[in-house]
């Protein structure tokens, strides 16, 4: 047996994904985003939470999904990646649950349209039911958090 890890699931059209709980700060219903300039399409903006300005992204278009509209199972869950604080937009989020390190596999390549860099592997739950785990550190890329930090309020 691997070790247990305690992971928060969320919904991006059909798949289904994980982030580790101990790095997700808070789950929020939608919130008011206000939009920056010049930042990639995929950051929406920053939101205010609790007096604290947090750069929100967009899942979807950061793994290059198809985009939607928001609804009201969409949540911002806000991740903490060393000391920055960013908000993901998903379309719903779930579930937490336990799952065994030794079930998680290396990512394909391309999972769903994600590239493998951004994911930490793939968690066999069960009945055919697969958890996408998110490589938190690959989707805050450096390049991108160097534009995060830059965005002024």
């Amino acid at each position: 047996m691997g070790e247990e890890l305690k992971v928060i699931v969320f919904a991006l059209g059909a798949e289904e994904y994980g982030i580790e709980v101990d790095k997700v700060r808070t789950i929020e219903r939608m919130l008011p985003i206000t939009r920056v300039p010049k930042t990639a399409a995929f950051i929406k903006g920053v939101i205010n939470l609790r007096g604290v300005v947090v750069p929100v992204i967009d899942l979807r278009g950061r793994f290059n999904l198809e985009q939607t509209e928001p609804t009201e199972q969409s949540r911002i869950i806000v991740v903490a990646v060393g000391d920055l604080e960013v908000g993901f937009i998903v379309d719903s989020a779930n579930d937490v649950i336990d799952i065994d390190t030794d079930n998680i596999d290396t990512p394909p390549e391309i999972v769903g349209g994600v590239k493998a860099k951004y994911l930490r592997g793939i968690a066999k739950l069960g009945e055919g039911r697969l958890l996408i785990m998110l490589n938190l550190s690959e989707v805050l890329n450096k390049n991108e958090i160097i534009q995060l930090e830059q965005i002024e309020v």
